[in-house]
């Protein structure tokens, strides 16, 4: 079985989205419940061999019933047909996870050939198809089977995502006997540094960080918040014009330097960091060493992965090598 094609699953989240028209489908529910004989048809409590009660079989009459839950937890909607093997197959899936929730979430289990509305509201294309409602709007989806380890991170990452909205996740988190997400301990000294930084005082800000560091030499936070620090009170007394005299004066080393931050300040950091490469390439001895270190340090203050970094480091190590 294969995953999904990450594109696909990205352009039907944002199609549904745009497209589904949930008070359409209630409209026409309502309709077909006025005009039934009897009681208004309510979503079932569970289906076949004792299910969950967060686990229900929707028609169409029922199924606004259970799209309002979602404004409580989050309502997976598994969207498919008893012909097909592979919709049976996530049903399982989606039926055994859903057991364990607690009713963390709610998972509505829907026969196309007995509520082809449904279908044709959220503009499905192939079964199966599942898509994640939230607060009445559906919020992502995938079409077709998954691997049920990509299936309980996907459910994983929807429940992280609006744990703090919707106040059914937790109750059923701890129903289901799950691991409710911890309150985060601040480090004193971390937020003395951000406190520090964020009124101006960039000085005590390093000497914190520096404190922390001198403990733990590892300590990555630390790390990042010195080598911001350490730009902040750089690029606090850069004026902008330096860029166009460095411009003028490329063997200036300070005038180089001080462009490369303002650029970095101004959003401009694949020019900066070209600046310096380029300065690399033609200084020498300590000169070329000082322009490296310094280019090193504006590394620090993004993301390893960032792409723009990962470029500069190969440039500089052509320039050097």
């Amino acid at each position: 079985m294969t995953r999904p094609d990450p594109r696909k699953t990205a352009a039907l989240s944002a199609a549904l989205s745009g497209a589904v028209d949930l008070g359409a489908l209630k409209a026409r529910a309502d309709a077909a419940r006025q005009s039934a004989a009897g009681p208004p048809a309510a979503a079932s409590g569970g289906g076949e061999n004792g299910s969950a009660p967060w686990i229900v079989d929707v028609t169409e009459a029922s199924f606004q019933a259970v799209v309002e839950q979602s404004m409580q937890v989050p309502v997976v909607v598994l969207l498919g047909a008893s012909y097909s093997p592979e919709s049976q197959q996530l049903a399982a899936s989606l039926t055994r996870f859903a057991s364990a929730s607690g009713g963390s979430w709610i998972l509505a289990r829907v026969d196309l050939e007995q509520a082809p509305r449904i279908g044709q509201a959220f503009g499905v294309q192939s079964v199966p198809t599942t898509v994640a409602v939230a607060a009445g709007q559906p919020i992502d989806a995938f079409a077709g089977p998954i691997e049920d380890a990509e299936l309980s991170q996907w459910i994983a990452r929807l429940l992280d995502a609006l744990r703090d909205r919707l106040p059914g996740i937790r109750a059923g988190e701890a129903r289901a006997g799950a691991p409710v997400e911890e309150e985060i301990v601040e480090d004193p000294r971390i937020v003395a540094a951000e406190e520090a930084f964020e009124r101006g005082d960039y000085a005590a800000a390093q000497g914190y960080y520096s404190q922390i560091l001198a403990a733990e030499p590892g300590n990555e936070l630390a790390k990042e918040g010195l080598a911001q620090a350490r730009f902040a009170e750089r690029a606090e007394g850069v004026d902008p014009t330096v860029i166009s005299k460095a411009d003028e004066a490329p063997d200036d080393i300070d005038a180089q330097l001080a462009a490369a931050d303002a650029q970095v300040a101004l959003q401009q950091v694949e020019e900066a960091f070209r600046r310096l490469v380029d300065t690399v390439r033609r200084v020498y001895g300590d000169d070329r060493d000082r322009v490296r270190q310094h280019l090193v340090g504006l590394f620090e203050l993004f993301p390893a992965d960032d792409a723009r970094v990962a470029a500069a480091r190969r440039n500089l190590a052509s320039a050097l090598y």
